[in-house]
């Protein structure tokens, strides 16, 4: 096998047969000079010298070989080169006594010699060995002192050119070695600068005419080198009018012979669009003749793309896709920036989704983040062009609707997001609701600069949310100090909390059948130093909104734990806890710490649980119910049928009690009701499921005779007790426990039916409605949606006639009205509006 290295390292050339040839050749002319055939002497010398170097070859490759030693390779030599070149010697001297022109014998023997050197190239030592034995050959036919002397002198002369030249060849050989080295590390910084795709080469000669491109570079292009040779550099430029200008660039350092650096051109790709960076220089010949350009290319593509990439994230949501808060902020900014003031008028709808918080919670984030998502697509199409929708980060979202917009346009607008919004997601497999609220703002009505806007529109978006949630406000003027009330509230409640000013109060729960009081239920109350008592519909969304819930709900806990304790074995005690609570993992374990604290059985302890634990229904929550029931207590639903849930849920959650709420109460014994059948299922489904059943908000004895004969087993309501502080209830308890039903016998005074299309003034916004039914003390009006209660509103009639009422209760489209002033009937018993006729303006006096 060959060793590997430097082939003028080997004493011995590959191709030793062609001084074989070269030996015949001058042996056949020397013959035709003699015109005769040499001696046998001659013709031995002869041959054996061209058979030796004819098996040259072999030599060489045994010398190749990796063990063949150094006193091997000297042994070769010598048979290879010094022993032929001695006989060809040999045979030309003999040849000369033999009739050979001594003038044609050294003519021969010089062109043996100029041909060995010319095979043996470098190689001094074989040529020196070569050269002196083929005139040795002479010396052996003329023995004497003078030939040896001659001989020696040649040797040494030879011995001392060879030194020299083999100096000489040693300096080529290192300075031709480094020469390669640069050339093949320059070649493997080229090579990989191309494989690694971080750029490519180019040539083109005089006449601009590319004479060279890279592989990968006519690759991008589709096509080969051959196609790209002998085109114009600008060939490979895109024509179109993004790199025009490159291409006049290149042009220009074309014709007046100057370097370029990095000029971006897009490629002329037939796939997907590529960006290059151009780099290149005039080359000059020897004479300073101009011979072209010569430059590299460097592809710019994902630096492009993570340009725009970074572009998007500066402007767009990286989540949702949508325009982000500075792209929306960009684009309110230049509405109102507008120099007419038509086109400055536009309104911005400020959105927040309503228990986003919990989904987070429950199932985690990745699962919020693939919410959010659904969430954009669905705000994309509610607004279907309409206008520019947007995240502002977390679960806000704005929509900006440029031009005058008429308000019934943008009401109709925000009801469809809400609703499109509060339809079930499908998340991981599992069915999420959640709602959204919407603040409304106008322009320039509300504000001509985008601060006031956006705090106007966040004004109206505390407020829808304060309305209850899952409704639409516009801004208003009041809604400033609404802000400020909230916030000063916050504060207060804070105080209240360390302070342990809030207190409970305790409602009892009554036995239907033998009317004995079994239980109460803890509510949280609050007695405001300034305010006086505030309502929980007041303070409780402020603090689940401020994080203040779970704190209360503890609390609260303790509390009736405390209090439970010095009550009779036999009573019971419900405590409400909120979906945050029930989120929360350490639930369990704080009831259990209560119970345990308190020395109270947990059999005497009811959870009261709303429906909204159920929107997020997964693993978690069936483990909290597990949980709980392992503790020992017991569990009511609250507020049955309000909620968004089906009813799947109680095939398995392990519910002791249904609480019927008191808006299915309300009304029940109307004439043409259907709450009386709702009560009568709900009743019926608890029997099947074995559970028990109270009727929330019983005020009259109409509603407590009916509860009790559809078959409510127990009642809670002002019909036998109000809320009462815990001593009252402690005193309530030492007695017999025997509940004396007291209270009107009906709910209301009749009302008349009717139809009648009547305008609603509510925050400066005139709203077309329908009066479906009204009585001295108040109507049902339909059309007006989510109206939050306690809102003052105005109906008008006509253009003369007007009366002013208050919301009391708000349902989807219909709201009930308590006017400030009871009406006054008219003779024949109506209440003013009879087949659409209006009674003289003095029947209206005192609404």
């Amino acid at each position: 096998m060959e060793e590997p290295g430097n082939e003028q390292s080997y004493f011995l050339p590959r191709h030793s047969g062609k001084m074989a040839v070269c030996l015949l050749g001058a042996y056949a002319l020397a013959a035709g000079v003699t015109q005769s055939l040499p001696s046998v002497t001659t013709a031995i010398a002869a041959i054996l010298s061209v058979i030796l170097f004819a098996c040259g070859s072999l030599f060489a490759r045994a010398e190749r070989t990796a063990d063949t030693s150094g006193w091997l390779r000297l042994l070769m030599v010598l048979i290879a080169i010094v022993v032929p070149m001695a006989c060809a010697g040999y045979a030309m001297a003999h040849w000369v006594s033999e009739g050979l022109p001594w003038q044609w014998a050294i003519a021969t023997l010089v062109c043996f010699n100029a041909a060995a050197a010319a095979l043996f190239e470098v190689r001094i030592i074989s040529l020196f060995c070569a050269k002196i034995a083929s005139w040795g050959g002479f010396a052996l036919l003329m023995p004497s002192t003078l030939t040896v002397a001659a001989l020696s002198g040649a040797a040494i002369t030879l011995a001392l050119i060879a030194r020299l030249e083999w100096r000489a060849a040693e300096r080529r050989r290192f300075a031709r070695e480094a020469r390669e080295r640069v050339a093949a590390r320059a070649e493997d910084i080229l090579r990989s600068f191309e494989e690694t795709g971080q750029g490519w080469f180019w040539e083109t000669d005089r006449r601009g005419l590319i004479t060279y491109i890279s592989p990968k570079a006519a690759l991008a292009l589709g096509k080969t080198i051959e196609d790209v040779c002998g085109n114009p550099l600008s060939g490979i430029v895109d024509p179109n009018a993004e790199s025009a200008e490159a291409e006049r660039t290149l042009a220009f350092h074309h014709s007046a012979r100057s370097a370029f650096h990095d000029v971006e051109v897009l490629a002329a790709t037939e796939g997907d669009e590529r960006w290059w960076a151009l780099t290149g220089r005039p080359v000059y010949d020897g004479f300073k003749n101009f011979c072209g350009f010569r430059g590299h290319g460097i592809d710019l593509t994902e630096k492009r793309r993570s340009e725009q990439q970074v572009s998007r994230l500066a402007h767009y949501d990286s989540l949702t896709g949508l325009a982000n808060r500075v792209q929306m902020g960009q684009a309110l900014e230049q509405i109102l920036a507008a120099p007419s003031g038509r086109e400055r008028a536009c309104a911005v709808l400020m959105l927040d989704l309503d228990r986003f918080k919990n989904v987070n919670d429950t199932l985690g984030h990745p699962a919020g983040d693939a919410l959010l998502k659904q969430v954009a697509q669905r705000l994309e199409r509610a607004i279907d062009g309409a206008g520019r929708c947007g995240r502002l980060g977390g679960d806000e979202f704005q929509v900006l609707v440029p031009g005058h917009q008429d308000r019934a346009a943008l009401g109709h607008l925000a009801r469809e997001i809400i609703v499109s919004l509060s339809q079930p997601y499908s998340i991981e497999g599992q069915s999420v609701i959640i709602g959204a609220s919407v603040g409304i703002a106008l322009a320039p009505e509300h504000g001509s600069t985008s601060d006031e806007l956006i705090r106007n529109v966040d004004l109206a978006l505390y407020a829808a949310k304060d309305a209850g949630r899952g409704v639409f406000r516009f801004y208003a003027e009041d809604l400033h100090a609404a802000a400020e009330e909230r916030a000063e509230l916050e504060q207060d409640l804070r105080e209240a909390i360390a302070k342990g000013e809030l207190q409970l109060y305790y409602q009892p729960v009554v036995f239907a059948a033998t009317e004995k009081i079994v239980g109460f239920e803890a509510l949280m109350r609050w007695e405001h130093p300034k305010r006086g008592w505030l309502s929980p519909a007041k303070f409780v969304p402020i603090a689940e909104d401020a994080g203040l819930i779970d704190r209360m709900g503890q609390w609260a806990l303790r509390t009736a734990c405390a209090d439970l304790a010095t009550w009779p074995a036999s009573i019971r005690c419900a405590v409400n806890v909120s979906a945050l609570q029930f989120a929360n993992p350490e639930l369990p374990n704080i009831v259990a710490n209560a119970l345990v604290h308190s020395g109270v059985a947990p059999s005497r302890l009811e959870l009261e649980i709303t429906e909204s634990v159920f929107l997020n229904d997964n693993a978690g929550t069936d483990a909290m119910f597990k949980a709980l029931k392992r503790v020992g207590v017991r569990l009511a639903l609250d507020d049955f049928g309000t909620g968004y849930s089906s009813l799947g849920y109680l095939k398995k959650a392990p519910f002791d009690k249904i609480k019927i709420d008191r808006s299915f109460v309300q009304g029940a014994t109307e004439t043409g009701s259907r709450n009386g059948a709702i009560i009568a299922s709900i009743t019926s489904l608890a029997e099947a499921l074995h559970m028990d059943t109270t009727a929330e908000g019983v005020e009259t004895l109409d509603e407590l005779e009916l509860v009790r004969l559809l078959g409510c087993s127990h009642v809670q309501g002002h019909v036998y007790f109000k809320p009462m502080s815990a001593a009252d209830a402690t005193t309530l308890v030492a007695g017999n426990l025997v509940a004396q039903a007291d209270g009107p016998q009906s709910a209301r005074a009749p009302r008349q039916n009717l139809l009648r299309r009547v305008m609603v003034v509510h925050n400066g916004d005139r709203i077309n409605a329908t009066l479906r039914n009204i009585s001295e003390s108040g109507a049902m009006i339909e059309g007006l949606w989510n109206m939050p209660p306690g809102s003052p509103v105005r109906i008008e009639f006509d253009a003369d006639r007007s009366v002013t009422a208050q919301v009391r209760w708000s349902r989807e489209n219909r709201v009930g009205l308590e006017f400030y002033a009871p009406l006054k009937r008219r003779a024949d018993g109506a209440y003013g509006v009879l087949k659409g006729d209006f009674l003289p303006g003095s029947v209206w006096q005192g609404w």
